[in-house]
């Protein structure tokens, strides 16, 4: 055996253990993510028909109602009305919310002067709104859109505002001392450095822009997965009751996984992606 062979080896049995290694955590971390779901999910179908069904359902007898509901065509009507009322809320607060926390964090004087009514209507409960805005805007669409754009706009305001501020001046004063312009500062140190926190703000967006559609699905016209919540509710359907609260919960996890996988393809270098 020559040495260069016995070089290499050495190289690659070096390099097993950690690649063991690695599989070995991926795979435990999948045994106790999916399977402490699968335990939860386990002891509900074992305790759940001891309980008065006019309170409480089963993982069985949800799983049949799904079914239904979506053979009958109920399902898929009204979760399309309220995906239509969560992807224009959270457009709008994205097209809003980002360009808005650069400027501020940019623009010392409009820092100021928006630091304050921010501050306020953030800390504000946007449950007590939800009345007013059905009064101004009406009960249809557009009340709708507002009232998840109001809850959903702050986290992506204040996330960029943060993650703007927080660049390394260091990074900046050589980009200066290499005469970038404006633009160029932005392409190259900026915007890198605060995408983590931008995707945070989404993803912490998603969460309150789902809380606001249904709560104004409460508070407005009769549609989408909030109607079907307190429909069901009523009537004392828990097992189609909890379809359309499971449906919210999965399309949560389901945006912000895929938020996620985005970022890590446009900001591999983040802490958080290692």
């Amino acid at each position: 055996m020559t040495v260069a062979h016995e070089g290499q080896t050495s190289a690659i049995a070096g390099r097993a253990p950690a690649a063991v290694v690695k599989v070995s955590w991926t795979e435990s971390r999948a045994v106790f993510r999916y399977g402490f779901v699968a335990f939860i999910l386990l002891v509900w179908e074992v305790v759940g028909p001891f309980i008065n069904p006019i309170f409480f359902s089963y993982p069985s007898k949800i799983a049949v109602a799904f079914v239904d509901l979506t053979a009958s065509g109920d399902l898929p009507y009204y979760l399309a009305q309220s995906l239509e009322v969560m992807f224009y809320g959270l457009f709008f607060a994205v097209i809003v919310g980002i360009p808005l926390g650069i400027a501020m964090a940019r623009m010392r004087r409009l820092d100021w002067a928006l630091d304050l009514p921010i501050n306020a209507l953030y800390s504000t409960p946007m449950v007590a709104l939800v009345p007013l805005l059905v009064l101004w805007f009406g009960i249809h669409l557009q009340a709708k859109i507002i009232v998840v754009f109001l809850f959903a706009v702050f986290p992506i305001l204040i996330n960029t505002y943060q993650g703007v501020r927080e660049c390394d001046k260091n990074m900046l004063e050589v980009a200066r001392s290499f005469r970038s312009s404006e633009w160029r500062m932005w392409q190259d140190v900026l915007l890198p450095f605060a995408l983590p926190y931008i995707a945070a703000g989404v993803r912490l967006a998603i969460g309150r822009g789902l809380v606001g559609m249904v709560i104004a699905e409460f508070y407005t016209t009769i549609s989408g997965l909030g109607y079907m919540i307190t429909r069901y509710a009523n009537i004392f359907e828990m097992d189609k009751t909890f379809v359309p609260v499971i449906v919210l919960m999965v399309l949560g996890v389901s945006l912000t996984t895929a938020l996620k996988w985005v970022e890590r393809r446009l900001a591999p270098w983040s802490h958080a992606n290692r």
